[in-house]
């Protein structure tokens, strides 16, 4: 199996391209734009569905023949204000001109023509905490399966302090077996507060035939094509990711680790 870390290509210009083909799986795509101001960026949706995140800075943005303006509030990720995102549908097509330095993410997967383009954000999102001590961290809910906005992308914000563990306990969602799991392939994007720093991220498999531990840097992609996949923050530097997720179904249904549930149990015991 080709390594599951995936640097970017560059500083400038499209710097990431992950495709089902080149991840070597039959869903989740995730792109990833640096521009400086007036640059632009277009793509054609074909037989997928996008939803663009304005993970830094602004952007005039036009899709499926409409004109939403200029999108985009943080010029840092860190600012942790809520994300400017937009949802393409199939069939169609979108353009970026930046009007600052921009980062600009390209969460796609397989959809269907006719829903509307519109923006997810940064109306109706909140900052939410998940876990407690040092598995805690804060997320915006972008796409997952309580918004209906999408045939099948998730896509989620998280924010993980410094010293804290982040999708943890160890969990999995690698089997098409709903209501028990669904079958998700996963993509993190991953930054670092300051930038010079490093993190953790592990993926695995309760048999061993998968069991990759990586260091991740500013701008790294981590791959999940299976397995648990739980990453750490060191003391000192933040992390942030964004998550893309699309499988079969869309809904998002996972076990933990047998041998690391005991955590999640005792954290949040039945009332």
């Amino acid at each position: 199996m080709a390594s599951l870390l995936r640097k970017p290509v560059g500083s400038h210009g499209k710097v990431h391209d992950i495709t089902p083909e080149s991840a070597n799986w039959g869903y989740v795509g995730f792109g990833l734009y640096r521009l400086k101001a007036g640059e632009t960026a277009a793509e054609a949706t074909h037989d997928r569905e996008v939803i663009l995140v304005l993970v830094e800075g602004k952007a005039e943005i036009t899709a499926a023949g409409e004109d939403f303006g200029e999108m985009g509030a943080r010029l840092s990720v860190f600012e942790k204000l809520p994300p400017h995102c937009l949802y393409v549908p199939a069939q169609s097509e979108w353009q970026a001109v930046a009007t600052t330095d921009c980062t600009l993410a390209v969460c796609t997967a397989p959809g269907k023509p006719g829903r509307p383009a519109q923006k997810l954000g940064p109306e109706g999102l909140n900052l939410e905490t998940r876990g407690q001590g040092a598995n805690t961290r804060h997320i915006y809910n972008i796409a997952m399966e309580g918004r209906d906005v999408a045939d099948s992308l998730l896509v989620t914000e998280v924010f993980t302090p410094q010293g804290n563990w982040s999708s943890y306990p160890p969990h999995r969602h690698d089997e098409d077996n709903f209501p028990h799991m669904t079958y998700l392939e996963e993509t993190y994007y991953h930054r670092l507060n300051p930038a010079q720093g490093f993190g953790f991220q592990r993926v695995f498999t309760e048999d061993g035939s998968l069991d990759e531990t990586m260091a991740v840097s500013d701008g790294d992609v981590v791959l999940v094509p299976k397995g648990h996949h739980p990453c750490g923050a060191p003391y000192g530097y933040e992390m942030y990711y964004l998550n893309v997720m699309a499988g079969p179904l869309r809904k998002w249904r996972f076990k933990n680790h047998p041998d690391h549930d005991w955590i999640y149990q005792r954290d949040n015991p039945v009332r």
